[in-house]
């Protein structure tokens, strides 16, 4: 007997609730729950049990089957990637896993790039954030190789950190979404593109490059001729200057970004 294919699964599934079919999708979308945690598992240190994650993974998918609405014009494999990292994440922060020094050298980056942002009306290179941190090009490079681990995370934060407030809850389910809850949504999109477009280039490539394109880092820095600790420094500089920029914005220390009016 062939095997039904997706559509024909969903159709059972949206019709019946069959639990049979549900049982089908959830096999059906495993491959998604292993892409996500072998790009996560490339930020973690070994001590951190995979099994666990993947586990977490399997919940988030479940979840995603049984919330997912096709009305809402997002494609399933876009809002299962959202809601298996967004699990994978939270049990990674009940692990506890990333030791308070490396959070709290990540914040004094941050700091350093938000103050310097303001002094300079721009966001600041490299070299101008290791000469005000007191460290050489060569010692900033090996503290963004450090706070590595907390870069990959905080950019699933958009708030303190605590990350209590997260990217990927904002888009969670979009059925029960109030018109406040859209509006602030397409207002942290639209802050994020616009941040986005100020950012140096190699910053944009690189971040569209593996949220956006799901490369690896591997990949990525062959396209670019470099190696790939280089391109997590990279990654790590941009982030922890997109999560600067968002503080400062929620701080009422950035213009406020206003929606074109609909005509």
């Amino acid at each position: 007997m062939p095997r039904p294919s997706p559509q024909e699964l969903w159709k059972r599934y949206h019709a019946h609730g069959d639990a049979q079919a549900e049982d089908a999708l959830v096999q059906q979308y495993l491959p998604l729950v292993i892409h996500v945690l072998g790009r996560l598992a490339m930020t973690l240190p070994e001590h951190v049990d995979l099994e666990d994650l993947k586990s977490a993974g399997l919940v988030g998918l479940l979840q995603a089957v049984r919330n997912y609405n096709p009305a809402c014009g997002t494609s399933f494999e876009t809002y299962a990637r959202t809601r298996i990292r967004g699990a994978m994440l939270d049990e990674l922060r009940r692990m506890d896993w990333v030791p308070r020094t490396i959070h709290e050298k990540a914040r004094r980056i941050q700091e350093t790039l938000s103050r310097l942002e303001q002094e300079l009306g721009r966001p600041p290179s490299e070299g101008q954030v290791a000469a005000a941190l007191g460290l050489s090009s060569e010692q900033y490079s090996k503290l963004l190789d450090e706070v590595r681990p907390a870069a990959f995370v905080c950019l699933d934060a958009a708030g303190g950190e605590d990350e209590s407030g997260v990217l990927y809850d904002v888009v969670a389910d979009p059925r029960s979404e109030t018109p406040d809850e859209l509006a602030a949504r397409e207002e942290l999109k639209q802050i994020i593109l616009q941040r986005l477009r100020e950012m140096p280039e190699i910053q944009r490539k690189v971040l569209a490059m593996y949220y956006v394109e799901d490369m690896r880092l591997r990949e990525i820095a062959e396209a670019f001729g470099l190696t790939e600790s280089r391109i997590c420094q990279i990654h790590a500089q941009a982030i922890l200057s997109l999560r600067a920029y968002l503080q400062r914005y929620e701080a009422g220390l950035v213009q406020p970004f206003r929606l074109p009016q609909r005509t």
